[in-house]
């Protein structure tokens, strides 16, 4: 029966409950529920009837057949899971974090972005739906674990975004059908051809199959139940009802062991011409030598994870990193998210969600932690042990693999029943959850679950190996995400297919983020040469060096005789912000463009945004680096925020900025976020302001994109100021993403010309242009000086 409309007052989301969907999302699927092939009639059917992920195509030599079976199989096993949902609600409810789009994002999401490359690739002429495809484009990826500021925007109904799959499968079936280059014995199917778009929307939905299978898993157990056909739950989990407790080492759990890898030399980096989609990431090369290290044959269990709790490892900081103890402190986590409590906290008796069921706590399987968990497990351990121990690096993934996989990489020629059979590994949906530790076929140094069951955390940041470049049909799949702040990911999980599930693959995540993650403990005198990404490798961590923020707090705040306090230099060039944020106060009285809602996109530490406030009844800053955020919600929330005006060296006089008191700084807000990801809840807004932003970007196209069209951040009639110096960085921005500053089929191209073609196209029409200087100061003696192209520009259509 339908449920009562709820109140929405209090939780922006409810307002998505309209009620007319409640009975039809409850129980098993009618025939109505499938927009592809039903799984009766789907590839990689089992005997029993449950579906498992087939093995990616191969390029050189796919049919137009086999094509068509792993698109369906994909698409087919994306609606069986979301089969799970039961209820209008499991499909708007945000995940308790609030970090993430409710579950009706990513049931559209596949399908919109199928659409979206097959149009950039040119395979397709036109969209089916430019609403869907711009609110289903970009996903959220959650920055820190307390930014709650999303989930308060109105979705399509069910039945709109149900309507629309269907017509995305019938286009995508319609370009396998037709394809010339599909036809029997076609030519090898590389990165540079078109249908490389087609194959990457295969390996995109098979990657938001596994993340929605997380969020389904972080869902109240009320909303879910397991589809018929969803592999099933590895048998260990019943034996688990049967383990006392509490629990004993080498009984209900196994007791793992120290391995001796011996040195070795290693190369990383999939190679072009093997016959598979790969991501961006996965190309070039490094070879490394390896030192010998020790390694546990084993991931770390569930039982083996309880012994750190239960020698409160959640409550002590000296295990955890600065990071680490923060996200545990504001999240006030006692035990890995997916554990269950069952009973008094003190008793340490726990359960374990899946993705769809809570089973007795089987604890011989891996633990699911995400990073800070695993380090600090890792911290424990050292002390507990006397070695040091942590977390393995990517180089020390790859000496544990054995040589036969480059040449074989099993995933790609084997389904997941296959590989979980013949090879022992638990991929591609061999099983629908992890299984036991000890369960997997064994290298032969001796060590289980390489590949397959759950991933693995490493401790490299996520890094760009040497040759890589980006792919014109993604151009901000991966660079945004070489920031230093993203963990390496290695190994595939149970539900990991595709590319995913390869021996190249190569995955990342913030460190607080939650995917069947677990990991592996290695004992070592040295660093595993291991990558991190410094401040000269990382755009982004430039940002958050407290010198850099005193640096911009003078710009935005300081008085102009301190920015340029010499006579002969430009004064005219101070007060940068404020002079940008006045091109869009004056544009909008000229060009009556509207003054209730303004956006400053890299907004830094608040400068324009403050200025802005004069005009606009509502302003909003947004920025990646977390620094500029927190001083300039100081200053929002304070008025003032102390600053250091550098002199020389380490000398220097301490000021203060405070915003005007006749400001009402209650107009002003800040968020972190990514200007290449904006969150798809921001649109409609009478300005934006873009100063100094675009060429330290990693895809400034991904943000162009997202000034207009349907949803996007500039209503109609609104204005966008736009000043760059056009100062392209392979350090923040990939040459291949730069709009201008190259040469093209023998003439020059300049990022202004582009910038023009570009916003005209979009249906915007050019209202000012000017050059527009601003200076940085650095020290007493020393200052950037750098001259901006202005324009200001009105969205007409």
């Amino acid at each position: 029966m339908s449920r009562p409309l709820p109140d929405a007052a209090d939780e922006p989301w409810r307002q998505n409950l309209r009620g007319e969907h409640d009975a039809l999302l409850q129980g098993a699927r009618p025939d109505w529920w499938w927009t592809g092939l039903p799984p009766t009639d789907c590839p990689g059917r089992q005997p029993d009837g449950r579906l498992t992920a087939l093995p990616a195509p191969n390029l050189a030599t796919c049919t137009r057949d086999e094509v068509l079976a792993v698109f369906d199989n994909g698409w087919t096993l994306t609606e069986v899971l979301f089969a799970g949902l039961q209820g209008e609600e499991a499909f708007y409810r945000p995940p308790y974090h609030h970090l993430r789009h409710p579950m009706i994002f990513y049931y559209c999401h596949p399908a919109a972005l199928y659409i979206n490359k097959l149009r950039v690739a040119g395979l397709i002429d036109a969209p089916l739906n430019p609403y869907f495809e711009r609110v289903f484009e970009t996903g959220v990826d959650e920055m820190r674990w307390d930014d709650m500021s999303k989930n308060a925007m109105l979705w399509p109904s069910f039945a709109e975004a149900h309507s629309y799959r269907a017509e995305v499968y019938a286009t995508v079936r319609r370009v396998i059908e037709t394809h010339p280059d599909l036809a029997t014995g076609h030519a090898p199917l590389g990165m540079d051809h078109p249908l490389w778009a087609l194959f990457m929307g295969f390996d995109h939905e098979r990657i938001h199959l596994e993340t929605s299978s997380v969020l389904i898993r972080e869902l109240p157990i009320a909303l879910v139940q397991p589809p018929d056909v969803w592999p099933a739950v590895h048998p260990s989990a019943a034996a688990a009802a049967t383990a006392e407790f509490p629990p004993r080492a080498g009984a209900d759990y196994p007791v793992a062991r120290w391995v001796d890898i011996p040195a070795a030399s290693v190369r990383l980096g999939k190679p072009r011409d093997w016959p598979s989609f790969g991501w961006d990431n996965e190309y070039g090369e490094r070879r490394v030598a390896v030192q010998g290290f020790r390694v546990e044959d084993q991931l770390v269990s569930n039982g083996a994870f309880l012994e750190f709790i239960q020698a409160g490892g959640y409550l002590e900081p000296r295990w955890w990193s600065e990071a680490g103890w923060a996200w545990r402190s504001f999240r006030n986590s006692k035990w890995p998210c997916f554990w269950v409590p069952d009973g008094p906290a003190g008793l340490h008796r726990y359960r374990l969600r899946t993705v769809f069921t809570i089973v007795p706590m089987p604890w011989a399987w891996p633990a699911e932690v995400n990073a800070h968990e695993a380090a600090a497990y890792c911290a424990w351990r050292s002390e507990r042990d006397g070695h040091p121990c942590r977390l393995p690096t990517e180089a020390e993934h790859n000496a544990l693999r054995a040589p036969a996989w480059a040449a074989e990489d099993p995933a790609f020629r084997q389904d997941g029943a296959a590989l979980g059979r013949d090879t022992g590994w638990n991929l591609q949906l061999a099983w629908g959850s992890p299984w036991p530790v000890d369960a997997g076929t064994p290298t032969a140094a001796g060590v289980r679950d390489v590949f397959g069951n759950v991933w693995q955390w490493h401790g490299d940041d996520f890094n760009p190996l040497p040759g890589a470049r980006v792919h014109p049909y993604y151009d901000d799949f991966s660079t945004p995400c070489y920031d230093g702040q993203h963990q390496m990911l290695l190994g595939g999980s149970w539900v990991a297919c595709g590319d995913e599930a390869s021996v190249w693959a190569r995955f990342h995540f913030r460190p607080h983020f939650f995917q069947h993650a677990g990991f592996r403990v290695v004992q070592a005198e040295h660093d595993g040469g291991v990558v991190r990404l410094g401040a000269g490798e990382s755009g982004a961590q430039v940002y958050e060096d407290a010198r850099m923020v005193d640096d911009y707090m003078v710009l935005h705040h300081a008085r102009p005789e301190a920015q340029m306090p010499w006579p002969a230099g430009p004064r005219g060039a101070t007060g940068f912000p404020q002079r940008c944020a006045d091109w869009l106060l004056k544009g909008a009285a000229q060009h009556a463009s509207g003054t209730a809602r303004a956006l400053d996109i890299g907004c830094a530490v608040g400068g324009a945004s403050f200025a802005l406030a004069r005009g606009f009844d509502a302003v909003l800053g947004v920025d990646l680096s977390r620094a500029f955020i927190d001083a300039a919600s100081t200053l929002q929330r304070d008025g003032r925020r102390d600053y250091v005006l550098r002199d020389e060296g380490e000398l220097g006089d301490t000021l203060s900025a405070v915003i005007d008191p006749t400001l009402e700084r209650s107009r002003v807000s800040f968020r972190q976020a990514d200007a290449c990801s904006l969150p798809a809840e921001l649109a409609d807004f009478d300005a934006v302001l873009l100063a100094n932003l675009l060429c330290r970007l990693p895809s400034p196209k991904s943000l162009l994109g997202r000034l207009g069209g349907p949803r996007g951040l500039v209503k109609v009639g609104g204005l966008v100021a736009l000043f760059s110096p056009y100062s392209w960085l392979e350090q923040f921005t990939p040459q291949e993403a730069w709009l201008g500053g190259f040469t093209a089929d023998g003439r020059a191209v300049r990022s202004g010309d582009a910038l023009k073609a570009f916003l005209t196209e979009e249906g915007f029409v050019l209202r000012r242009e000017e050059d527009v200087p601003l200076v940085i100061r650095e020290h007493a003696r020393k200052y950037q000086y750098i001259v901006t192209h202005g324009m200001l520009w009105q969205r007409v259509r």
